[in-house]
């Protein structure tokens, strides 16, 4: 099948080819302010979620571990912790300024782990090579979440476990106030802290964009992984997937 020659960025309609490099344009303006900027709009949530999720992985010491989109690195810490001196948790990024951030916070909490320049949809790794898979507050920033899925599943061995912790979609009890915030207050946020407005006005319409569980549950499903299962954190406004490769 013949791929669509365009896809969204927020709400914007833009070419494939594109997206990648606006969203590199996003991230390489907000590196440095990033963990703050997590800080203040989910008022220190984001630390709990992530080490929710971490916890989903069901990590074993001596296990080998890769991390999508790491970002800052908050997920490698917890889960290098886990894997302990006999496991490997690789530091991956599709953005190099975020990769440099990572790498220069992971050394400053004394964690010395490989970092790997690299796309999420064309892993450079062999398939069959990790015990678990995770990608966090990445994915909705993937042209093409289909192949990323196709991805971690490929590169996952049998028994292993792929997580994904997104934004994803909220109980209508708090929608309407939430999204009074994400469209009112973040972006205004954005502007006073990290300098960039634009940025997280993004944000919050690639969260709108981006699948809901039963949706994304499916996506899981239909790249192979079996007994796949999602929490939701804070009312929906987070949620975590995981999915097992029995095969």
């Amino acid at each position: 099948m013949t791929e669509p020659e365009t896809t969204h960025f927020g709400y914007r309609t833009v070419a494939r080819e594109e997206k990648a490099r606006l969203v590199r344009g996003v991230f390489e303006s907000v590196a440095s302010r990033y963990d703050l900027m997590n800080d203040v709009m989910s008022g220190g949530l984001h630390r709990l979620w992530k080490r929710f999720a971490v916890g989903q992985l069901l990590l074993r010491p001596g296990e080998q571990v890769l991390d999508l989109a790491s970002g800052t690195g908050d997920l490698i810490r917890l889960m290098a912790d886990a894997v302990g001196p006999t496991g490997r948790v690789l530091h991956t990024d599709i953005n190099a300024a975020m990769l440099a951030e990572g790498r220069r916070r992971l050394i400053d909490h004394g964690v010395l782990i490989p970092a790997i320049q690299c796309n999420a949809e064309r892993l450079p790794f062999a398939s069959r090579s990790f015990d678990a898979v995770s990608i966090a507050f990445g994915l909705r920033n993937v042209t093409d979440k289909d192949a990323a899925l196709a991805e971690m599943y490929r590169v996952l061995k049998p028994g292993g476990r792929a997580l994904v912790l997104e934004f994803s979609r909220p109980s209508p009890l708090i929608k309407l106030p939430y999204d009074w915030y994400s469209f009112n207050l973040l972006p205004r946020m954005g502007e006073a802290i990290a300098g960039d407005r634009e940025s997280y006005q993004y944000l919050a319409e690639s969260i709108r964009m981006h699948p809901d569980q039963q949706t994304l549950k499916a996506m899981f499903e239909r790249v192979g992984f079996d007994r796949v299962e999602y929490w939701n954190l804070t009312g929906g406004i987070v949620a975590v997937h995981r999915g097992i490769r029995i095969r």
